[in-house]
């Protein structure tokens, strides 16, 4: 894997691990796809493994669905290179990864366009087709269909540090001397490392220069020693920000924040940087792809599942699942759009959203990710 492990949500890890599966002989072949014809194993992030989600997936279906958590990005994908084709039948993960290395290194498929290219008509303005991370490298083939996502930048007490300075200050906030013991680091590496690039001054997705990384070296080693509080924890951190014990934290947003937000403290908020050094842009947006693994002996539920999870009610359950709110790409349509509540809405901050979205690049990958991981764990260290 040539980038850090995305530990977007801090969470445990399914219990019950699948096995790995067997070569089969071309004469077990009809047996084995028959037994699978019930069967479906999902590789994903949570909220698709949510009781809302599969149950009523399962008994339309009369499915046995089996659902492991990634817990990285990567992980996920070297799971897959290892053989985990032969387990899983549909994978969900950051935009990159499905374009740029599962689709060219096989262990995805191309999905059928006519099957599924009218989704993209009931999805927001962003996601319209041809949406370049559902698509191959060379645009011709649809490896994966968008859902959630969410900017994530930093998250503030509006009582403490009011919107407008966050978003005019962006990172530059946490660098402020006034700042030193008010501030918490939600200690996600791959995002504080992007996070800490961009208080640097520069990208993080390309090669660095070497004083580039001292000054990456610089920022880490200010963050970590001015922080009143680390934790890997986000509700511990908005109890954090609700209780007063720090003004803000460094990597979070519309995720992070959505469930102080719901709770009724709308003085917690995710901010977008209005600038920064990425062609401009200081803000980062996450997309969620769920494509279809490359089985050997696929079972013909993991398309059905695919159209399932795109229905409206389907849709607003992966979008409000297991008390960790975010934006859905199907939110376009009014079908979808009025199973959101004003209180949903103001949790996913959806009255900024379009504004902030504007301020963002995708997330991609950091190729000195290992050498900046170096950094940021002898940083630590130095608290």
């Amino acid at each position: 894997m040539p980038h850090a492990p995305f530990s977007r949500r801090r969470f445990l890890q399914s219990a019950a691990a699948l096995a790995t599966g067997v070569a089969l002989s071309p004469a077990s072949m009809v047996s084995a796809q028959a037994s699978r014809a019930g069967e479906l194993n999902l590789l994903v992030w949570e909220g698709y493994n949510s009781p809302n989600v599969l149950d009523p997936f399962r008994r339309e279906f009369s499915a046995r669905v089996s659902a492991s958590t990634v817990i990285s990005d990567p992980d996920a994908v070297n799971r897959l290179r290892a053989g985990e084709t032969r387990v899983w039948d549909i994978i969900n993960l950051n935009n990159p990864w499905a374009r740029q290395h599962m689709h060219p290194e096989g262990l995805i498929v191309p999905l059928d366009q006519e099957r599924f290219r009218g989704y993209y008509d009931e999805m927001l303005p962003e996601f319209q087709w041809p949406h370049e991370w559902s698509m191959s490298l060379d645009g011709e083939h649809l490896v994966g269909l968008p859902q959630r996502f969410g900017p994530f930048s930093f998250v503030v007490n509006t009582d403490k540090v009011s919107r407008a300075t966050a978003e005019d200050q962006g990172f530059n906030v946490f660098m402020d001397p006034s700042m030193k013991g008010k501030y918490g680091i939600l200690t996600w590496s791959d995002w504080n490392i992007f996070h800490m690039c961009l208080t640097a001054g520069f990208t993080p997705f390309r090669k660095h220069t070497p004083e580039e990384m001292e000054e990456f070296r610089k920022v880490a080693e200010y963050l970590f020693q001015n922080a009143r509080l680390l934790s890997d924890d986000h509700l511990q951190m908005n109890q954090a920000l609700i209780t007063g014990t720090i003004d803000a934290y460094f990597t979070g947003g519309t995720y992070t924040a959505s469930v102080a937000r719901y709770e009724g403290f709308d003085n917690i908020r995710a901010i977008t940087p209005n600038s920064g050094p990425i062609d401009g842009k200081g803000g980062i947006v996450w997309i969620e792809i769920t494509s279809l693994v490359n089985n050997p002996n696929p079972t013909p539920l993991a398309t059905s599942f695919l159209e399932y999870i795109m229905r409206p009610d389907v849709s607003y359950e992966v979008a409000m699942a297991d008390g960790s709110y975010n934006p859905v790409a199907q939110m376009g349509t009014p079908s979808v759009m009025e199973k959101f509540s004003a209180k949903d809405l103001d949790a996913i901050q959806f009255d900024s959203l379009e504004e902030e979205l504007s301020r963002c690049v995708p997330f991609q990958i950091n190729p000195d990710y290992a050498e900046m991981l170096e950094i940021y764990t002898a940083a630590r260290r130095t608290r």
